[in-house]
């Protein structure tokens, strides 16, 4: 068996093949008698001056591939003592303790990437995906035309998944950016890039959804989804519509372990992809606004619990102490029901909105508190830096207090591991059962509950005592890596 890029090709059975055909020549040279003649084929052929086919993206296609080029970047990984290892015994008696050729030093290894990126301006700019170039320090595109050149990065921003990058050269074809905003689901779309580095590559689809948040897959979400089937290298690819604008940036897809395209794409927003070039052209990093609440989706039992009738709005699971949100009023449990006179939706949409805002807008934000409502005035900060590790820690009292939930009581050394004060109280979360209903409540091994329906506990006996009061789908209140939200268990 020989291999071949994708393809599997058996030696034999390709003799056998030869072998057949040949035969099968032999034959067909005994029957055609000396001398006779077959009737002529009767083809049709296609006029020259035909245009091309009514259906096709061709004119677009060539307008736009100009402006996507290949990105190759490599980088080198050090190697760590857990590369290392000890010489086969078998082996040093041969070459003594320095193993000849076989000696398991650790070394320096070099990494290699390939993507795809898009030229947006004249003067050499390219919007890629951060994940393409990520710790790299040789970085090399190649245009449409097969030049070649050492690209710089100009800046990158891990949260949305967008990098920055410049070559210098000439003659060079920007993209027209367009209007993510006005995309609208069920419009044709092109992915355009360098799958598996086999070279430049379209494939069709349609925008499937707009919006898509709460994946996981960066810190800032509000992705396109599109079924042109989009696969590895085609990262930081340009999406373009019919008319050859750029409408999104291609950064993943959902491939259940596969590798390749099923058909479910997303791409960042064009007009989130701008606004992060023009930041780092300008400020050298993206600069982020926020309130300094963490925000939850409203659910319906989390709206039964709040007394709520319909499930609407974001939850505050939790004010920063400090911070524009302290400042203007908000507290933990109001509900936020517009930003600026706009409907909040959910959490993602929320943070989205406000992230893009510039650190100093004033907003007002509308809220209800215990069935009333109340509008506030909040002058937004600027993002910090945000690090947080979470470790949890079982310990002696735990005992069973929901159905499939395991807790202890939080003793100050638990608390440190979990990197909160240690004047923190509550019950921690020892072990959740998979197969629990809570289990799909949000709770995590590790969180601290502090609250259940509101009434504060401290210890295990406390919180089995809230719960007999609180009755059936009680409302928790978790301190999750000194974060606190609500969960409706």
């Amino acid at each position: 068996m020989t291999e071949r890029g994708s393809f599997i090709f058996s030696k034999p059975a390709a003799l056998v093949l030869g072998v057949l055909l040949g035969a099968a020549g032999l034959g067909i040279a005994h029957t055609t008698q000396k001398g006779a003649s077959n009737p002529p084929a009767t083809v049709k052929v296609a006029n020259s001056s035909e245009g091309p086919s009514k259906n096709s993206y061709a004119p677009v296609v060539k307008n736009v591939l100009p402006s996507v080029v290949n990105i190759s970047s490599s980088k080198v990984v050090k190697a760590g003592p857990e590369m290392g290892g000890q010489m086969d015994p078998f082996f040093r008696q041969f070459f003594g303790d320095e193993g000849g050729p076989f000696n398991a030093i650790p070394k320096d290894r070099r990494e290699k990437s390939l993507g795809s990126g898009v030229i947006v301006s004249p003067e050499g700019y390219i919007l890629t995906n951060n994940h393409v170039v990520d710790g790299a320090t040789d970085v090399r595109v190649t245009l449409s035309d097969k030049r070649e050149f050492v690209a710089k990065i100009v800046g990158t921003d891990p949260k949305t998944d967008i990098a920055v990058l410049k070559i210098d050269a000439s003659n060079l074809k920007p993209i027209i950016l367009g209007d993510s905003s006005k995309a609208e689901v069920g419009d044709t779309a092109l992915a355009i890039g360098n799958p598996f580095g086999v070279g430049q590559t379209v494939t069709m689809g349609i925008i499937s959804a707009k919006g898509r948040g709460n994946l996981g897959i960066e810190d800032y979400e509000d992705f396109i989804q599109t079924d042109a089937p989009i696969n590895p290298g085609n990262s930081g690819g340009a999406l373009v519509n019919d008319r050859g604008e750029l409408v999104g940036i291609n950064t993943a897809i959902l491939s259940h372990g596969s590798g390749g395209n099923e058909g479910i794409g997303f791409a960042v927003p064009v007009n989130l992809a701008h606004q992060v070039l023009d930041q780092i052209l300008t400020n050298g990093k993206v600069v982020r606004a926020y309130m300094g609440i963490l925000p939850q989706d409203m659910t319906p039992d989390m709206a039964k619990a709040f007394g709520e009738t319909e499930a609407r709005g974001v939850v505050v699971g939790d004010v920063t102490p400090n911070s524009p949100a302290q400042e203007g009023g908000i507290q933990r449990g109001d509900i936020i029901l517009d930003v600026d006179g706009k409907p909040v939706t959910d959490s993602n949409q929320l943070r989205m909105s406000i992230s893009l805002m510039q650190p100093g807008t004033n907003i007002k934000v509308k809220v209800q508190r215990n069935g009333s409502q109340r509008e506030m005035s909040l002058k937004l900060a600027e993002m910090p830096t945000e690090s947080a590790k979470v470790e949890s820690d079982g310990g002696d009292d735990s005992t069973k207090a929901l159905e499939g939930v395991e807790v202890t009581n939080l003793t100050p050394r638990t608390a440190e591991r979990l990197g909160l004060p240690g004047s923190t109280t509550g019950v921690v979360v020892a072990d959740i059962d998979p197969a629990s209903k809570i289990a799909d409540s949000g709770l995590r091994k590790g969180d601290v509950i502090q609250e259940v329906n509101h009434q504060s506990v401290k210890n295990v006996s406390e919180f089995q005592s809230a719960l007999k009061k609180a009755g059936s789908d009680p409302l928790l209140l978790v301190n999750r890596q000194g974060r606190t939200m609500f969960i409706a268990a």
